[in-house]
């Protein structure tokens, strides 16, 4: 009897444990899962987040981006039309020449002010439109119907003194459409006010631009005006016919005025909105880069962002009561082993996943278009780089900035995401230092100085960053622990490089720039270690001697073909290696300069002191050149203003105050292009790495050389800049087919 009562209580005890397994099982996955719920629901609020601030950022830039150009094009122009206010047949001519080079202006009005041409009567506003075949229509619309003397955009203008953006506004006497428009005030030889201009861009093109890519298919953007008119919505009856605070005054949430009022303060922020039907939605706001003072928001539906989330949640809700049920069974027979191997599986599968990801975002941050530069007949490029794991530690990257070839190869310490991170950071600092630095040595000293401080897991990278100057073949280069690149062309020989220390092994490093000129037909063969290590079943490695016998039979132009070159290469080595497991990343970078010297059809050349007061004579000079060429009135008055911004430029930095010194311009023209070189002798300066000019800015306030080069960048299709034998070389380049009649 004892011994039947203890059986009892011990299967009874055994029962109520395995009860208390499945109960605290059963408690323990609900737990999980409404964990897992709340982290998957604040995850895709957080990416909902970003990518709404992503879209508004890249919307406002867009946007910002077009409105700029057309201030900077008035800005720029204002002082020829101040020059010819009292001819409005000019003006017609300046205004056509804008509209034609600013495809987003509709059309461009000049009102006088009352009475300036008293034989016109009070009003005289001349306007030009863009028809719809491209041709230009010329009107004079002031009267006294259209009293533009009592519009806003003239008062406003008036007040201010400066160039502003007006509210938007529907032009019937003008463009007969929905505008807002950039005016901009222009004066007489003794300052004072004698008439408006103004740029016209329809509104409609907003529509377009916040609404496109929207993040789901119900979220919708819409734009407000510095006043709350709405200018762009899903709901075309409310654009520019209701302000935005008469249609959040119908929304009984309170948070819609709060938003309003924040968007009409130009802040920028989120805020959650139910409507009336009491439909959660999400708001995020900001104002538009720039001075008009709009704001635009992107509204987001909680139930369409959370909608997979929640039926993956009901779903999961429905399976997690069946599998209560069998529980218990999979306790007793499958047990702890089993379960271990289920997570097992389970993290390595995510593992996988992960890994897939960051090596298909590893590859996107390489060049992976060839051929790059098809447009070009100077140069041919060709990259490709396997990852030993799924990510590695190689890199490389070119790009082509005022006429220069930038480009690197790298190799990080280490294997697998440690090295694929840094890899990653290697490649953003080269884009980001040499955006604005031509010199390989000091793009080299500031990557390092940005990596080696905080370097704790002493990862170290070796780097060869070269700079290739297009139009002369000359080839700035620097390295930082790689291995010496090849040239191949009639031969084979290695580039004379010094090696130096890697990036991040030492701070302060001065690394040392080397040039070479490189002739046409020459390319420049780059690879990392995994080429020379490969290594074959017999642990035999690959060797650069087996490279350079290889490079050596690429004798002819077809065999030197980068893409070809490349897949000869990674032929050779597959073939060696078999079938032994890759044990480093295999990079290459074949760069091939194809550059070919065109017969010249016309040369001239003109010799100036730097004297400003020379400059007559180089307008002379480039009249004689454009006459010519047969170029038209505009082309010219273009030339000339490129030109005589970078000569005065030179004439007034080059030379220290008080010495006399000589500018060489030379003109040549083969049969695709025309092309000034600017010579001098003075202190080097290198205009091409000057920033953007802020033409918010005043003459005073503004750097030396901003406006100057961009007006220059503006005009011609490249600039180039040398510093030869101690002599600043300026070059810049028009292609004629641009500048026919």
């Amino acid at each position: 009897m004892k011994k039947l009562f203890l059986s009892d209580w011990w299967q009874a005890l055994r029962a109520r444990s395995s009860l208390a397994i499945i109960i605290t099982a059963a408690v323990f996955i609900e737990a999980t899962s409404v964990i897992q719920y709340l982290f998957a629901q604040k995850g895709i609020r957080d990416e909902v987040e970003h990518r709404a601030q992503s879209e508004l950022r890249a919307k406002s830039l867009e946007i910002h981006g077009v409105l700029n150009s057309i201030e900077v094009a008035i800005e720029n122009t204002a002082w020829l039309m101040e020059q010819h206010v009292n001819s409005p047949d000019e003006l017609y001519t300046i205004c056509d020449q804008l509209l034609t080079h600013s495809p987003n202006l509709v059309g461009m009005g000049i009102g006088y002010a009352p009475d300036y041409f008293p034989q016109h009567g009070r009003w005289y506003e001349l306007y030009v439109g863009r028809n719809d075949d491209g041709t230009f229509s010329h009107h004079q619309i002031g009267s006294e119907q259209h009293d533009y003397l009592e519009s806003d955009w003239y008062k406003r203008t008036i007040a201010e003194g400066k160039g502003v953006w007006t509210e938007p506004y529907f032009d019937e006497a003008g463009a007969n459409m929905m505008l807002c428009s950039f005016t901009k005030p222009l004066r007489d030889a003794t300052g004072r006010i004698v008439a408006i201009v103004g740029a016209d861009v329809s509104v409609d093109w907003l529509s377009d631009v916040i609404n496109a890519h929207p993040i789901y298919p119900s979220s919708f953007s819409l734009m407000i005006s510095r006043q709350g008119q709405i200018m762009a919505c899903p709901v075309e009856s409310l654009v520019m016919r209701q302000n935005i605070q008469d249609a959040s005054s119908q929304i009984k949430d309170t948070s819609a005025r709060f938003v309003n009022q924040q968007m009409m303060s130009g802040k920028s922020g989120q805020a959650t909105v139910k409507d009336d039907k009491g439909n959660k939605n999400y708001v995020f706001f900001a104002p538009v880069v720039g001075s008009t003072g709009w704001s635009m928001a992107i509204v987001c539906s909680d139930r369409e962002i959370y909608y997979t989330l929640r039926q993956i949640g009901f779903n999961l809700m429905l399976m997690m009561l069946v599998c209560l049920g069998l529980l218990a069974f999979i306790i007793a027979r499958a047990g702890r082993s089993f379960k271990k191997l289920q997570e097992a599986n389970a993290t390595k599968a995510s593992i996988e996943s992960e890994l897939r990801i960051a090596s298909n975002i590893q590859m996107a941050m390489l060049p992976k278009i060839f051929p790059p530069y098809p447009e070009r007949d100077d140069i041919e490029v060709f990259g490709s780089l396997t990852p030993a794991k799924a990510v590695g530690g190689d890199l490389y990257d070119f790009y082509i900035r005022d006429e220069k070839l930038f480009f690197c190869i790298g190799d990080v310490s280490g294997k697998g995401v440690p090295a694929s991170l840094v890899m990653a950071v290697m490649r953003t600092h080269f884009r980001t230092v040499s955006a604005h630095e031509s010199a390989p040595d000091r793009i080299l000293m500031t990557i390092n100085e940005a990596l080696s401080p905080d370097n704790d897991s002493n990862m170290f990278v070796t780097l060869f960053v070269g700079v290739l100057d297009l139009p002369t073949g000359r080839l700035y280069y620097s390295n930082a622990g790689h291995d010496a690149p090849l040239l191949i062309g009639n031969g084979e020989s290695k580039l004379p490089v010094e090696a130096n220390i890697p990036i991040g092994v030492m701070a302060g490093w001065k690394y040392k720039s080397q040039e070479m000129l490189i002739n046409p037909q020459t390319t420049i063969f780059l690879y990392t270690d995994g080429l020379t290590e490969a290594t074959n079943k017999d642990n035999e490695l690959f060797g650069l001697e087996r490279v350079e016998k290889l490079a050596r039979t690429l004798t002819t132009p077809d065999d030197q073909q980068p893409s070809l070159m490349l897949k000869r290469m990674t032929a050779a080595v597959e073939t060696f290696v078999g079938d032994a497991e890759q044990s480093d990343d295999l990079t290459m970078l074949a760069i091939r300069y194809t550059k070919h010297e065109r017969e010249e059809r016309l040369q001239r050349s003109i010799d100036l002191p730097n004297d400003v007061q020379t400059v007559p004579q180089l307008a002379e000079f480039v009249d004689e050149i454009c006459e010519a060429l047969g170029f038209d009135m505009g082309t010219t008055m273009q030339m000339n203003l490129a030109l005589e911004e970078a000569v005065v430029n030179v004439m007034n930095y080059a030379y220290p105050a008080g010495t006399e010194g000589k500018i060489h311009i030379e003109a040549q023209v083969n049969d695709i292009r025309l092309k000034f070189v600017i010579t001098d002798s003075g202190v080097p300066f290198d205009p091409t790495v000057k920033g953007e000019a802020d033409v918010t800015l005043s003459a005073e306030e503004r750097p030396v050389g901003g406006l100057g080069i961009f007006l220059v960048r503006q005009i011609m299709d490249s600039i180039n800049y040398e510093r030869i034998n101690d002599q600043n070389i300026l070059t810049l380049r028009k292609n004629l087919q641009k500048t026919e009649k």
